[in-house]
């Protein structure tokens, strides 16, 4: 049988007479490299082994890197590498300014609002929750919107000993405060009740001008108008909160059947989830819309057990009372999550 060479074997170099070097060549070549890295980079392996977790590994890196970055410092090559290296380096030509700073009034200092604890939800990022506490008193409150869900909620929470407070406001809205500041509002009905829940539901009046800088009027319902509305909701939310006590469950505007309400709409569940970034440890946003209105489009009916049922009432804006059920339900799914009762 035709014998055929074997490419794998090292010996077909031999043949081909293209192996020159020895051992001891190829030995003698692996140190001058060797050299040359200790002579143009030798405290890089003093750095390697410093960034190593502490552990035999460690020793044994840094062992062999003090010596290396000896010699290397007592020559000029390192510099020359440096040199020669730089057009490679990400941080060149980096001036004095823009280093990230420590703490928080560091970061005040350079006018950037610093981001605390209560803007991580711990379930969120792995963390183990904080333990259930009991619920004692829920404030249910908003314009037009929260009606019926107050009476879902109170019919369902108060039978296991929980004080519901309803505080419902029809008519009124966080843009027009003609019939009632909300601002001061929220104060008074912290006071009131010390709630250790806050339920609310509002936005069905909303796309009034409002001020802005200079005394300017600005009209519903670009990125200006919906930042000053974003800034009063904050308001609202940082007094609910009452400074970490108690957690608010915030429910966006599912899509009403008017086009322009849809803009208006858009622009008020923006601005729930922005006001609330600060504290999304504490406040809990109840999204409406994927369950009313998948796709923000308007529907009065959908899927309940089965069945097609009206949730929406004849106006195109409010939840009828099959709809605050269901909404009911997705606002206690979100309290069990942090109380008992």
């Amino acid at each position: 049988m035709p014998q055929h060479s074997d490419d794998s074997e090292m010996s077909r170099f031999d043949r081909e007479g293209v192996r020159h070097f020895t051992a001891r060549q190829s030995v003698l070549a692996v140190a001058l490299v060797m050299l040359i890295l200790v002579i143009f980079s030798g405290g890089s392996v003093l750095h390697a082994g410093e960034e190593q977790s502490p552990g035999i590994g460690h020793d044994l890196i840094t062992a062999v890197g003090k010596p290396t970055n000896k010699i290397a410092d007592s020559l000029p090559f390192q510099q020359v590498s440096a040199k020669v290296t730089a057009p490679l380096n990400p941080n060149q030509d980096l001036d004095n300014g823009g280093q990230f700073e420590t703490g928080t009034l560091a970061l005040q200092g350079a006018g950037i609002p610093p981001i605390t604890p209560e803007a991580f939800d711990p379930v969120e990022i792995g963390s183990k929750p904080p333990p259930k506490k009991p619920l004692h008193t829920l404030l249910i409150t908003g314009d037009s919107l929260s009606q019926p869900l107050d009476t879902q909620l109170a019919q369902r929470l108060a039978p296991e000993g929980v004080d519901v407070v309803r505080d419902s406001h029809p008519g009124t809205g966080i843009s027009n405060p003609t019939l009632v500041d909300w601002g001061q509002l929220s104060k008074a009905q912290v006071a009131d009740s010390h709630p250790d829940a806050v339920v609310a539901f509002i936005g069905a009046n909303e796309g009034y001008p409002l001020p802005g800088p200079g005394g300017k009027s600005l009209p519903c319902c670009g990125p200006q108008w919906a930042a000053v509305f974003a800034g009063r909701l904050r308001q609202m939310m940082d007094t609910y909160r009452q400074g970490g006590a108690a957690k608010i469950y915030w429910l966006t505007v599912p899509t009403p059947r008017d086009s322009y309400r849809q803009t208006v709409e858009k622009a008020v569940n923006a601005a729930i989830r922005v006001a609330a970034q600060p504290w999304i440890d504490q406040i809990r946003i109840v999204d409406t819309v994927p369950v009313f209105t998948p796709g923000e489009r308007y529907r009065d009916a959908i899927e309940i057990n089965g069945d097609q049922t009206i949730v929406r009432e004849s106006d195109g804006i409010h939840l009828n009372d099959a709809g605050s059920a269901v909404a009911a339900d997705e606002v206690l799914g979100r309290v069990d999550q942090d109380f008992t009762h």
